[in-house]
């Protein structure tokens, strides 16, 4: 049996992560809410849907990713049992946590190492992405197009790779880079990949990052940052 796990980051979402737990498919092994230093009932609503709850004070989409990454390999060390696929998934509830069987399906069914969900057009609900969020994707999607002839069209973070396929790609990023550093480092390291279109509505609450202009363009620093890195990089 496929071992599935879910991790997601979550700062000050009380109100959605009930229902982003709730939704997630019962095929998967355990869902891991990393609170990242919230100040609202996150943690509280979290553990009462059921999901494992871990505690990140330092602020940052990697950081707590990174947590919950670690708490994975600590688990697998004591128990000798690993997941063989990790899907990571926003608190939100922004995207529709029961497209995760589709996004595993090439996975499952045509041994892909990394899967994105593409929030793309047809598939969006009207506001869900700020014109920044659409102009961002499209000028780092066509960097990578450019620099390393990738297929991606979006930095979406409903995304599932193979649990020793993200293990290899060590893992770095603390703040906002980390879905681009994981897409960068797959094409580095030629992972097959593939997008999977999926459905986007407008979050609960506000954007930590594209809700703010401070997070907008901290953000778009380092995602370019993380592009020409790379692409100057023997």
């Amino acid at each position: 049996m496929t071992k599935i796990n879910v991790i997601i980051p979550a700062f000050n979402e009380q109100d959605s992560i009930g229902s982003v737990i709730r939704d997630i498919p019962k095929t998967v092994q355990e869902i891991i809410v990393v609170n990242n230093n919230s100040t609202d009932d996150t943690e509280k609503n979290a553990k009462n849907a059921g999901a494992t709850v871990l505690t990140e004070n330092r602020k940052g989409y990697g950081y707590a990713c990174l947590k919950g990454m670690e708490y994975i390999a600590q688990q697998s060390q004591n128990t000798g049992s690993k997941p063989d696929i990790l899907v990571f998934l926003d608190g939100d509830y922004s995207d529709y946590p029961d497209e995760l069987t589709k996004l595993i399906a090439p996975i499952l069914n045509e041994d892909i190492d990394f899967v994105i969900g593409a929030r793309v057009k047809r598939l969006r609900e009207g506001g869900s992405m700020t014109p920044q969020q659409v102009f961002g994707n499209w000028l780092a999607t066509f960097l990578m197009s450019l620099f390393f002839n990738a297929k991606f069209t979006d930095l979406g973070p409903f995304r599932a790779i193979k649990y020793n396929k993200l293990i290899a790609l060590n893992m770095e990023d603390k703040t906002y880079g980390w879905t681009v550093e994981m897409q960068l480092k797959a094409l580095k390291q030629k992972l097959t990949y593939i997008e999977v279109p999926v459905k986007y509505k407008q979050r609960i609450g506000i954007s930590k990052v594209s809700g703010t202009v401070k997070g907008t363009i901290f953000a778009g620093f380092k995602i370019l940052g993380w592009i020409f890195k790379y692409s100057f990089k023997k």
